[in-house]
């Protein structure tokens, strides 16, 4: 590594002297070196390339390195997909998905959050035996291994608290923390664990190199801001009641005819026509104004907007 620094550092001065001014001298490694450079170590037994082009540098820049190591790389060239040929598309989703299921049954829960990352685990369908205490250990057991490699897969850092099932034993207890500190050794990052807590927690911190996986490939949801949540068809039909009281309040008394459009989302509009609408009916007496719904699919759940249908003028646009 210091020889390819060294090298790099001397070509870098050769181009400052021969070179005329505003030249780039250096600029950041791509992603074929960043994968040599990163990922290259003495476990990975084949590196899989579908490009020429990208298996003859691989090749050369690993050779520098250890020649040995350069017959790895191998050339890909079936007409099937590389990605579909290793089921890499497959793991790809898995990386995404907020479940990860296990073999025996059980699953874990992946939430990634500005402070933190947490990480639950559940029995799921494996409801075990007779020995419940054992079923619960070997849960707890291959969440651990799954655990360690999703945290490489999806590169999550910062701190990361674990909740595994509830174990009563501390030999169990410790078989769990040991098998967490066995699975991590394998990570490039730097790690610290600790053990499980009175709480039946267990707090870890990884080294951030650069941002997770998630969040590189999502965007936060321009609906929801990032939270995960829309309003309920409940809470909208609260809101839109509270400015329909609103509205009918302030309008001019001899107004004979006033009719009111309503536009919501459809799930919204199905609440208003079951549950409230005996209170749409009552606050139409009151107010001697008349209420006509309409649902537009391509509005959002938190959204809807009130005219005056005599006129046509929008009297409130709500989530816009």
């Amino acid at each position: 590594d210091l020889a390819l620094l060294l090298e790099e550092w001397h070509g870098i001065q050769e181009r400052i002297k021969s070179q005329p001014m505003a030249t780039c001298v250096f600029q950041e490694p791509d992603l074929i070196e960043r994968t040599v450079r990163d990922f290259l170590t003495e476990d990975v037994e084949r590196i899989v390339v579908d490009s020429q082009k990208a298996y003859d540098r691989m090749r050369e820049m690993i050779s520098k390195i250890s020649k040995r190591s350069a017959g790895k790389v191998k050339f890909y060239s079936e007409p099937q997909p590389i990605f579909d040929r290793f089921n890499i598309s497959k793991q790809l989703e898995n990386a995404f998905s907020r479940q990860v299921h296990l073999k025996s049954g059980g699953y874990i829960v992946i939430d990634e959050t500005e402070a933190l990352v947490a990480i639950d685990v559940n029995t799921g369908r494996h409801k075990g035996g007779k020995d419940q205490e054992t079923s619960i250990l070997k849960v707890n057991l291959e969440a651990a291994d799954e655990i360690s490699r999703q945290l490489r897969l999806r590169n999550m850092g910062g701190l990361i608290v674990l909740d595994f099932i509830d174990m009563k034993s501390r030999r169990d207890q410790q078989n769990v923390y040991q098998r967490m500190k066995d699975g991590l050794r394998r990570d490039k990052a730097k790690t610290h664990i600790l053990p499980i807590s009175q709480l039946g927690l267990m707090e870890m911190t990884r080294q951030r190199h650069s941002e997770s996986v998630r969040a590189a490939v999502y965007d936060d949801c321009p609906y929801c801001k990032g939270r995960g949540k829309v309003k309920s068809s409940l809470t909208m039909s609260v809101e839109i009641q509270r400015k329909l009281q609103e509205i009918l309040r302030k309008r001019t008394r001899d107004e004979n005819d006033f009719q009111l459009r309503i536009v919501v989302h459809p799930t919204v509009l199905e609440r208003l026509r079951t549950e409230d609408e005996k209170h749409l009916i009552e606050m139409e007496k009151r107010y001697f104004g008349k209420l006509s719904f309409r649902a537009d699919p391509a509005m959002h759940a938190e959204q809807f907007k009130i005219v005056n249908v005599s006129n046509n003028e929008e009297l409130a646009s709500v989530g816009n």
